[in-house]
Parts: C-alpha cells; structure tokens; sequence
C-alpha cells in the first residue's frame, strides 16, 4: 500500500515494494562506501545524496548506502539483545530520510521489533517521547550538516548512546559488511519485513505522532520548571528554514502560553538557505524579526533551527534603538546559563554546578563565579556534556543547564538533548518576573537595578568576550594528516618553541598551561600520557597573567561529525586584534605540524 502524508503531501512508501530488491552491488564496494562515513557518539554521517554532492536536495540513495542502512537496522536492533523490543522511529525533514527511514523499518520489522513510526520530527521531540516505554529509539538526521548528508543517531530515555555503546556499533557494523555475502544478506532480511506489519506501522503513524506531541508539550513545561498555566506577553518569530520543527508544537504551544508568534518558511523540508543556523543564515530571521518589530513592539525575539530542531539559535530587538540583531552561539548559550543560574540562585539552591564542552567560551566561568556556582568541562559531543552532568549529581552538585556553547543552544535538565524551546522559555521566565531579571542583573554587575526586564539589559550585563564564531570558515582546517597523536605532539613541540618569540607581555599574558579533555575528563598537561592513543580529544592552551588568571585560550580538536580539525581562540574582553592575532597563530602552528609529518 501507499502511504502519503496528508500535511506535507510528501510519499512516504509504498509498502508493497522492497528498496532493496533491485540492489546490485559487491561486499567490495559496500565496504569502500562505508569507508566515507563518519561514525561518532555524536551520530553516524554521510552525504547520502546519489550524486555524492552535499548540496544535492535529490531523494535517492545509491545502492551501497542501501546495503549500509539495512546493516545499520541490523547492529543496532541486535545490540538492544531483546525480542520484540520497541523501537521509536523518526527522521529530520532532509529528502533522503524517507527512504533510509523505510529500509530502516523493514529491517527492524523482520527482526522482530516493535516499531512506532513518527515520520518527520523535530529530535527534541523524538527523544522526549523516547521516554514513553520505548527501549532505544532510531533517530535519522545530519542534524546542522548541508542537506545532501544524512545519518542515524541511537539512544534511549531521552538521550543518545554513550561512546563506549557507539564504538562497539561501530565495530558491529563493521563486522557486519565484512562478509562477501552482506549485500545477500540485508536484501534477504529486507525481504522477510511483512506487509501486513509495515501496513499496521505506517496506518497508524499520525496518531503516534499526536501522541508524541502531547507528549513533548507537557515535557517542555516540566523543563521549563512552570505550570501549564504559566503566560507570557511577548512577540516572537520563528524562520524555520524548512527544518523538522515545522511540524512540532512549536507555533500552536508558544501561542497557547501567551506569545504572539509569527512563523515563516516553515514547510518541512523547503530549506531555503543553509542549514547550520549561525552567521549570515541568521540574516533572514533578523529582517523578518524587524519587519514584524516595526508593526509590533511586543516583538523582541526571534529564532532559526537546524534541520532536525534541536539547535536554535536567537536573534533580538535591542529596544533602545530599534535594531534587529544577530546573537553569536556563545552568547546565545552564556544568556540562558545566566537566566537559569539566576533563578536556581534566587530560589536558594546549592551545590549548583555548569556542564559544557572544551571549547564552550570562559565567560560562562565568569557568570558562573556569579551565582556561586562551578564550571566542569567535557569533550565535545552532546554525550559526553550530558553523562558528565550525571556524574556530576552522583557527586551532589545540582546540574540544571548544560551544554555546547560553542555551538549554541542548551540542555536543561530533564532533558538530554538542545531544544530551542527550552532556550525560549528561559527568556519568557524572565520576563514573567521582574525579580528575577533585576537579581540577575545585580548579581552580574555588582550595580543596583530597577529596569523592566529586556534582552537587551541582560545581554549588556553580560561578561565580555571575544570568541571565534564555531561556523566561520577560519574555524576549521583541512589536514593532510589525521593521525592526530602525531600531528598534536607536534602541534605542541612548535608551540612550546615559538612561544617565547610571540612577545605576548604588552597583552598581560606571560606564561601558558595546557588542558585535555577525552570523554567527561579534563585534565592538565602536554604530552600524549594525558590524551587516549587515538587522541581525538580536545587540546586547549591557555594563557595566563602574572597573576595566573586566564587571559585567553587557543583550541582545537578533531571533528567528529566532518573531516576537519576545529579550532577556536576565547579571549577576556572585546579584544578583537588579539583574537585574531592568536587565531592567525593557531592555524599557523597547526599548518606547520601537518608539513612536518610529510
């Protein structure tokens, strides 16, 4: 049978056909296929577009990539080691997914899984539903990646996988396409799925979709720590770029609570502009924002997503001049730490304590000393971020608000994944409570403040710092070598040589120390006894006063989601000739150890 969907109008399947059946295609090229993907904790990657162009918006898979998913279906179902286990599906709003979703389903159904099928759903929304007594859930996305690439991440209970249960899919899938009969193989288990069960799956989708709607609504408002009849007067526009939130609750639930909204570009799939909501593709966000601004000043806020949803990045309306303006990830994450560890603060809390990534900019320190609380770092990846915040509460620290701020958005206890939504109602609590933005502000400047609440107020209370955009194109570097225990050992032998040579002292820096971070730990020190053998972690030089507080720092790390060394400089204050100069250094030193490995 066929299935269309009615609101997208989109073909889902038709599930009398296999994908499968007509694949041609040898073990040897199967492997050189997956040889291209990216497998991290962070999720699995390709450019799954059939011209292997990652720009290419086309539907179709080759015939190899069809082989790897149902071999993914199979490591992953085969790892939960339950019979009928049950499985949440669901997939972003990017044109390949709805065949990897299919293949992904019969696989599953052959083997006997349990299967609900949300179509195209926002990621926050899939993994809040996760926790209604499903097993693990399948969630296919490139999340920020262009649209030509697409992926598969796993988890459960509102969270994905740690890394120890990804490398041992990794292995798994591995394994699995090494046999010369695995094209054989998955086309035979693609073959077994029943018609009448894919039938039963598919006819019952936009019920389980509603489902997990109401579900997600009622999570968000526990997140958010309020009631259901929390309100909140305030305009905000969403420019959803086509992204999987056009089909969440987003416009019906911000509108429900108060809000008046205004939504554009928000038919699932009809991105109109690059995915990875940062910079210049923040542009059409802020002009539509001033337009609605102009006709409406209770319009102060607008925000633009990734494709699966869970990134959400702000643009505001600075009121003393009318301007519509972009904020940078950083500031983005640093305003809602502040909001949240205000209001923890105000409430009396103790113990509190920030978990983010390596790179996550050290003014979150500076608001954090704010509220009396401690800042702990991780690797990049949302999973380490999110198991580094439960060590943290084994150990009695209240870990509300975590995350990457490097790359925007935020982690609010109880959930375990970014969701704009969440960002979003911390700024609607600080508006709803003039008590709270004033402590906020007072705490952050150490000055009286009898101001209505504003975004802007907030944001000038903020510590300033000059930090690298994680998406400008001097972010990331192209290597030649990623035999990255080698290029960072001599990453480190330059920089310890060119050291004295860069003259820093005018600047206030005088001496350096060295931070690693691998999974939840960091650590202090040069050398390769403080990184894992495949040192994909995170390396960061910071530089000191004379008074051993931190100046500045210089960044970088393996990608784990694209083929590129991310770098980022961080300084105190708006400084930007050092920054720059410091980057211009970093790149330099990582272009001179990448040489010197030939």
């Amino acid at each position: 049978m066929k299935y269309i969907d009615s609101k997208t109008g989109y073909f889902i399947c038709d599930t009398s056909a296999d994908p499968l059946r007509g694949v041609n295609v040898s073990a040897e090229e199967v492997r050189s296929a997956l040889s291209s993907y990216i497998l991290s904790a962070s999720g699995w990657r390709n450019v799954f577009a059939s011209s292997k162009n990652e720009e290419d918006a086309g539907e179709t898979i080759s015939d190899a990539d069809s082989v790897i998913c149902a071999a993914v279906a199979k490591v992953f179902y085969e790892e939960l080691g339950k019979e009928n286990a049950k499985v949440l599906l669901a997939v972003d709003a990017r044109p390949t997914g709805r065949i990897l979703s299919y293949i992904t389903m019969r696989v599953l159904c052959a083997l006997g899984a349990d299967v609900t099928y949300l179509f195209i759903s926002a990621a926050p929304e899939t993994m809040a539903y996760s926790h209604a007594g499903f097993d693990a859930f399948c969630y296919i996305s490139a999340s920020h990646n262009p649209i030509g690439h697409n992926g598969f991440k796993f988890g459960y209970d509102g969270g994905v996988y740690e890394r120890s249960i990804s490398d041992r899919l990794a292995d798994a899938l591995r394994d699995c396409i090494s046999h010369d009969d695995v094209t054989q193989e998955m086309k035979k288990l693609s073959a077994a799925a029943d018609e009448s069960v894919l039938d039963r799956i598919l006819s019952h989708y936009t019920q389980d979709k509603a489902e997990a709607l109401s579900y997600y609504r009622d999570f968000v408002l526990k997140t958010a720590g309020v009631t259901p009849s929390f309100r909140a007067d305030c305009g905000i526009v969403g420019e959803l770029n086509g992204s999987a939130r056009s089909l969440s609750i987003d416009e019906e639930f911000l509108s429900s609570i108060g809000c008046r909204t205004h939504y554009v570009n928000n038919k699932a799939g009809a991105v109109v502009h690059a995915i990875v909501p940062e910079g210049e593709n923040l542009i059409p966000c802020r002009d539509e924002l001033k337009k609605c601004y102009d006709s409406d000043h209770s319009f102060i806020l607008g925000y633009c997503p990734d494709n699966d949803g869970d990134r959400g990045n702000f643009v505001y309306i600075k009121e003393s001049t009318g301007e519509s303006l972009i904020l940078e990830a950083q500031e983005v994450f640093a305003l809602v730490v502040a909001i949240e560890l205000a209001d923890l603060s105000y409430r009396k809390t103790q113990n509190l304590a920030v978990a983010v990534n390596c790179p996550t900019s050290e003014r979150i320190d500076r608001i954090a000393e704010c509220f009396g609380a401690r800042v702990f770092r991780a690797e990049v990846g949302e999973a380490n971020v999110v198991n580094l915040a439960a060590k943290l509460r084994d150990e009695g620290y209240v870990v509300h608000i975590l995350g990457e701020g490097s790359n925007g958005g935020n982690i609010t206890d109880p959930a375990k994944v970014r969701d704009p939504l969440n960002s979003i109602m911390s700024v609607l609590k600080l508006f709803a409570d003039e008590n709270l933005y004033r402590y906020a502000v007072e705490k952050l400047t150490g000055e009286k403040c009898e101001d209505k609440p504003s975004i802007e107020g907030l944001i000038n209370a903020l510590p300033v710092y000059t930090t690298t955009g994680a998406f400008s194109k001097l972010a990331k570097m192209y290597v030649r070598h990623t035999a990255w225990a080698e290029l960072k050992k001599e990453y480190e032998k330059l920089f310890v040589l060119q050291w004295q040579n860069m003259h820093f002292e005018e600047e206030g820096i005088v001496s350096y120390e060295v931070h690693q971070t691998e999974g939840v730990n960091e650590v202090t020190g040069i050398g390769e006894k403080f990184r894992s053998p495949a040192a994909k972690g995170g390396l960061k030089m910071i530089l000191l006063d004379k008074d051993g507080n931190h100046v500045a720092y210089m960044w970088l790390r393996p990608s784990g989601t694209e083929s590129v060394l991310r770098v980022l400089v961080d300084v105190k204050g708006k400084k930007e000739a050092l920054h720059d100069r410091l980057l211009s250094w970093q790149r330099s030193l990582i272009d001179e150890a990448d040489k010197a490995l030939d």
